[in-house]
């Protein structure tokens, strides 16, 4: 699938109409239908950042209609599943195999790594930080965000993930959604 595909398919969702066309803009200028979803685990390949975030907000989706689950707001399984990893719009890179007398850079583009050089660090907190640019969230969307690496974060972080859960039922969901995509599927 070309990045105008994985575009095209966006715009068929319900974001296209939620969204700014600055957020529209910058989506696409920063790279979030041509970037990874890692660098060498799930969606690890050009464009795997949307089709993880694409799978992830369709098993949000489906489980919130299947479960009865509410949400603050009807949009919400949408940003949050589309827009969860938002941080790994410039997390990584193709890394320079050689570098020509003149200064130019050759890429290995089979391969990925991390990108020191990213604006903001940080996984949930930089994809919130990311995200609010361009939209007000929910302290439920940013819960959900935050917490949907589950207890896939430092131990120190696991009594706050259930105070999140406890909170806001929909941040297991979201996890859940997050493992289907990336464990199940491998997107």
């Amino acid at each position: 699938m070309t990045e105008k595909d994985r575009l095209d398919l966006f715009m068929k969702t319900p974001l296209a109409d939620f969204i700014s066309e600055d957020f529209k803009t910058y989506l696409l200028a920063e790279g979030f239908f041509r970037s990874p979803a890692s660098t060498k685990y799930h969606g690890a390949y050009k464009g795997g950042l949307f089709d993880h975030s694409f799978a992830v907000m369709n098993f949000l989706v489906e489980l919130s209609a299947k479960n009865g689950l509410r949400w603050k707001r009807a949009e919400s399984p949408f940003i949050v599943g589309m827009f969860h990893d938002l941080c790994k719009i410039d997390n990584y890179r193709h890394p320079v195999i050689a570098e020509s007398l003149d200064g130019q850079k050759v890429y290995d583009e089979s391969k990925w790594e991390y990108n020191p050089n990213s604006t903001f660090k940080g996984h949930g907190d930089k994809s919130i930080i990311l995200l609010s640019q361009f939209m007000t969230l929910t302290e439920e969307e940013i819960m959900c965000i935050r917490y949907h690496m589950g207890a896939f974060v430092e131990k120190e972080e696991w009594r706050d993930y259930t105070g999140a859960v406890h909170r806001y039922a929909n941040v297991l969901w979201t996890h859940q959604a997050d493992m289907l995509a990336s464990h199940v599927v491998g997107i």
